[in-house]
């Protein structure tokens, strides 16, 4: 039976549905965790920026609005308790101000974010004030001059609920009340109320402004008949030497570099009110870690062996599935062998070719198990026959019906001989088939073997009628025992002569390592010639062993050409007679020719 085409083995669908599964395993896995991971990372992430930002929000008010950090290590105790982190903060040179608590040292550790109110991280704040509006200084309002700046703020807010909009007002952290639009303002009504609040400036504010406006000049700088004004909210305009009450706006293309001179300014007059930079650690205190860093929650790690777990349950339940698949057929291949039944074969792979050898296997098991019913049933027969003959005339002797001549023990001894003959014949078959059967083969003239079987068959040629000859080409030797070649030929012989009527002619021909038996008989039809090598099958179901013989002739002779090496075959067509061709292994080496007598 030839392989199975690696397509269909059942070898490369195992190894395909692994790789399946483990990819599908291991992308679902991979993939499940990951966003899983990402979103519980993201989340702590989340948690440890909200944390980082909180406490960063609050040392920068400290330091907007206190000029050292002596009174920051309450605050720093106060946060870290809440958060279960440690808080930590020192000089830009890493010496520490103050700490919430001990761990392992700093000095090679990221900082979270450096705490300067005057250079502040938007990325932590989220706007884009560089400096922090709670650094007021010198710009702070006192409340003493806070009431005509409230009534400015009252007017604008009355103006607004008068063209239907609303708004509130917002003390800023320079004291400076601030009108702020809630609601909806679909009119912007804001833009249409006149407000004198931007630009009234106190008694309090009117010195350090000026002084602002005088060191973004020079920071500018700008022509010396020309100097910059600032407003409360630290927009600049330009201001003549002659008359300081007419204002122009900054021009758009002196603008960036003017806002950078007033920040600049503006930082240079906070300094001194609020503390220097420092260093901001916020760590993991169960960790030991020497920088910041964020830890997975205990739910999001349950969250993720949950995820892999289920992944892997559904891969173990695919993996079942697909093995119950596929040792499904197994089942039934072993239920229809149990049951003694053929499999119906549904696929090409090892599995099919499994299902058709099991077919093959019970329908030779049958064929078997019919031909041993049918031979015990034939070799009852056989023998039934002359041991009934033997036993009746041995009775009737014993009752003196019948005498016991020479002409008596002459019938029994052929009957004898007959069931000598077909046990000898089952014996050889039997050996056959239990491969026990051998031969001795040996370099043998064909001559030698044809011409005493010719002599031998002479006699009954002659009684029969039938001409018996024998045709060589030159002197072909092959490998064969001698013995068996007699039988096997002699066997050939005696049938041709038994189905050969009275005239015809059997020729024993040979030629190289090929014999050839041809007799002119009355041939064998074309139905019945694949039979003739069956045991006990005769053409004629009516002829007796004493004109058809055992029936196992044939048979035996084919076992014992195989035995050798070669082959038996036969042609015939009825009313033309048959032809039996025997073809051996040649013998090498060539043995030496016989010495003449």
């Amino acid at each position: 039976m030839s392989r199975v085409r690696l397509r269909h083995s059942l070898v490369t669908r195992l190894l395909v549905t692994s790789v399946l599964i483990a990819i599908a395993a291991i992308a679902a896995t991979a993939w499940l965790a990951a966003s899983t991971a990402t979103r519980a990372i993201s989340q702590e992430q989340g948690q440890s920026l909200t944390d980082d930002k909180g406490v960063y929000d609050m040392l920068l008010g400290y330091a907007a609005t206190h000029s050292d950090w002596s009174g920051a290590q309450a605050l720093i105790q106060a946060r870290a308790a809440k958060l279960n982190r440690r808080i930590t903060l020192t000089t830009v040179d890493r010496a520490v101000l103050a700490d919430s608590g001990p761990g392992p040292s700093l000095a090679t550790a990221r900082p979270s974010a450096t705490v300067d109110p005057l250079t502040v991280d938007t990325a932590l704040t989220g706007g884009t004030e560089r400096i922090d509006p709670r650094a007021t200084g010198p710009f702070r309002v006192p409340a003493a001059q806070r009431a005509e700046l409230d009534k400015y703020a009252s007017d604008v807010l009355v103006c607004l609920r008068n063209a239907g909009a609303d708004g509130r007002i917002v003390n800023l952290p320079n004291g400076r009340p601030s009108v702020t639009v809630t609601g909806h303002d679909p009119e912007n009504s804001a833009a249409a109320c006149p407000s004198k609040l931007d630009y009234a400036v106190t008694k309090a504010e009117a010195g350090p402004l000026n002084r602002l406006g005088r060191l973004a000049t020079a920071c500018a700088g700008l022509d010396p008949k020309f100097r910059l004004g600032v407003w409360p909210d630290f927009s600049a305009y330009y201001a003549t030497a002659v008359s300081p009450a007419e204002v122009q706006p900054v021009t758009a293309l002196s603008t960036p570099r003017v806002d950078g001179c007033v920040e600049k300014s503006r930082r240079t007059m906070l300094q001194p009110y609020v503390a220097p930079p420092a260093l901001l650690f916020v760590t993991d205190p169960r960790s030991g870690a020497d920088q910041t860093r964020f830890t997975l929650s205990r739910a999001n790690t349950i969250r993720i062996v949950t995820v892999t777990g289920g992944v892997l349950l559904a891969t173990i339940l695919v993996t079942v599935l697909l093995g119950y698949r596929l040792v499904r057929p197994l089942r039934a291949l072993t239920d229809a062998a149990d049951g003694h039944r053929p499999v119906p074969v549904t696929t090409r792979d090892e599995i099919g070719r499994l299902a058709r050898a099991l077919n093959d296997s019970t329908s030779r098991r049958d064929r078997a198990e019919a031909q041993r019913r049918a031979m015990v049933i034939d070799v009852a027969h056989e023998l039934r026959t002359p041991l009934t003959n033997i036993r009746s005339w041995l009775e009737a002797a014993q009752d003196d019906l019948a005498p016991t001549d020479s002409q008596l023990l002459d019938l029994l001894h052929d009957e004898a001989v007959q069931l000598q003959h077909i046990i000898d014949d089952l014996t050889d078959l039997a050996a056959a088939d239990a491969g026990t059967l051998r031969v001795h083969a040996e370099p043998t003239y064909v001559r030698d073997v044809l011409t005493p079987i010719a002599e031998s068959h002479r006699v009954p040629a002659r009684a029969a009628g039938v001409e018996l000859t024998i045709e060589i080409d030159g002197d072909p030797v092959v490998s064969a025992d001698p013995v068996r070649l007699r039988q096997v030929v002699g066997n050939l012989v005696a049938n041709g002569i038994r189905y050969t009527p009275a005239g015809g002619s059997v020729t024993v021909a040979a030629a190289q390592n090929r014999i050839r038996v041809r007799d002119t008989g009355v041939g064998i039809a074309p139905d019945d010639l694949p039979r003739i090598f069956d045991r006990f099958w005769r053409a004629d179901e009516s002829r007796s062993r004493a004109t058809g013989g055992s029936g196992l002739g044939l048979a035996i002779a084919r076992k014992l050409t195989e035995a050798h090496g070669g082959t038996l075959t036969a042609a015939s067509a009825p009313g033309h007679g048959s032809t039996f061709t025997i073809d051996l292994p040649p013998a090498h080496p060539h043995p030496p020719a016989p010495q003449p007598q």
